[in-house]
């Protein structure tokens, strides 16, 4: 039994890849909000039209959404990673250097493959070991901290005479040691990550299959769905609505998007105490009751400074602990096709959501994307009572 535990590959390389991977995503979704309106002017678009570069994004995250747990039960989760990891790092290359706007927009496919890949594999790989699922909230938490760095990166870029275009040079860079660290776990045979989920690929496909015609799995979804639209909205609209619409100075603006993250990241770092102390049923119960303080004041009390951080810390839990109860609500052999399922759709979020937003604010002002987050934060408030209510083993 001894020599059985001492040949355990050590759990701090997935461990670490796995943090580092969703620093990457994290960096390369939030900066995109401080360079809206660099690229706006660039190419000459209003809020609706730059609205294609979300809308292209879901075809990749549709993809991934219903081949990520069949593509890393053939070749194994590093390889899928790799792909990932490439497609997210080319994405940021043809934002860099693109002279044409349809391009871009085209890139925008490979940016949504390799954020629901990564996403949707490591969610599963961190749930399914029992070594790791305590650590859900540091994994969001490290998401948290790419999504804090992207901003934070960008605005002082662009203060100091950088253009956007090089801004993008340098977050690629960064995301790029990705593909790296990646090459190295296979080289290393890192088993954990390397060897193939299921001997069939059949049984991956039927467990997909059955877990799409499950109602916790489809709701699970809609709800990071709305979830995620709320953070990527958020993330993406604040700094132009503060510095656009509000005339708040573009250093305090972009900084304040910072915040955002910041409070997001502080909330998941904390997480693990509120889900022993409260459970993780009350802790997004909670969470939501702060979402909707915040979201109100952001919409009433525009010239205050306290509402992004807020919103960011009420944000905080609600995707880790949801994707934390997966596994007590479902059967096992569902479960990497449930996360991954669920995971994937949530990242359709981040585009229609955003879109959505763009197109209302073209047509009516930027000052209405705080009052759309009011409805949205009520829908999921709707979801989670029904999973709370139906869920046999919910906690």
């Amino acid at each position: 039994m001894r020599d059985n535990q001492h040949t355990l590959p050590p759990l701090w390389i997935g461990v670490a890849l796995s943090l580092y991977a969703f620093i990457a995503i994290g960096i390369a979704e939030a900066g995109l909000g401080i360079l809206l309106p660099s690229i706006v002017s660039t190419y000459n678009l209003t809020p609706a039209t730059v609205t294609l570069l979300f809308v292209s994004q879901i075809s990749g995250y549709i993809l991934a959404a219903f081949t990520s747990s069949l593509v890393s039960s053939r070749l194994g989760l590093a390889r899928m990673l790799l792909i990932a990891a490439v497609a997210l790092t080319m994405a940021l290359i043809i934002y860099a250097t693109s002279p044409y706007w349809l391009l871009m927009v085209a890139a925008g496919s490979l940016l949504g493959l390799g954020i629901g890949l990564i996403d949707a594999g490591i969610n599963t790989y961190i749930v399914q070991d029992s070594r790791s699922a305590n650590l859900i909230g540091l994994l969001h938490a490290f998401y948290g901290i790419g999504a804090f760095c992207g901003p934070a990166i960008a605005t002082t870029l662009l203060a100091v005479g950088m253009n956007w275009r090089q801004v993008y040079w340098v977050l690629a860079c960064i995301v790029s040691l990705l593909i790296v660290s990646v090459l190295g776990v296979i080289i290393y045979r890192y088993t954990p990550m390397t060897v193939k989920v299921s001997a069939s690929n059949t049984t991956a496909l039927e467990n997909l299959g059955r877990s799409l015609q499950t109602p916790i799995v489809l709701l699970t979804g809609l709800l990071l769905l709305v979830y995620v639209g709320i953070e990527a909205c958020i993330g993406n609209w604040a700094y132009t609505v503060q510095s656009v619409a509000r005339h708040t100075p573009e250093l305090v603006a972009g900084y304040s998007v910072s915040a955002y993250w910041l409070g997001l990241t502080f909330g998941r770092f904390i997480l693990g105490y509120f889900l022993q102390s409260l459970g993780a049923v009350r802790t997004i119960t909670m969470s939501l009751s702060l979402l909707m303080i915040g979201l109100l004041a952001w919409w009433q009390l525009p010239d205050q400074s306290i509402s992004l951080p807020l919103i960011g810390f009420a944000l905080a839990a609600i995707f880790p602990a949801t994707i934390w109860l997966i596994p007590q609500r479902l059967p096992d052999a569902l479960v990497p096709a449930a996360v991954s399922f669920a995971t994937s759709v949530a990242s359709f979020g981040a585009a229609i959501i955003p879109t959505g937003a763009g197109w209302i604010a073209s047509w009516a002002s930027l000052e209405i994307i705080p009052m759309l987050m009011l409805p949205l934060a009520l829908l999921i408030v709707g979801l989670h009572y029904w999973l709370v209510q139906h869920s046999v083993r919910g906690k």
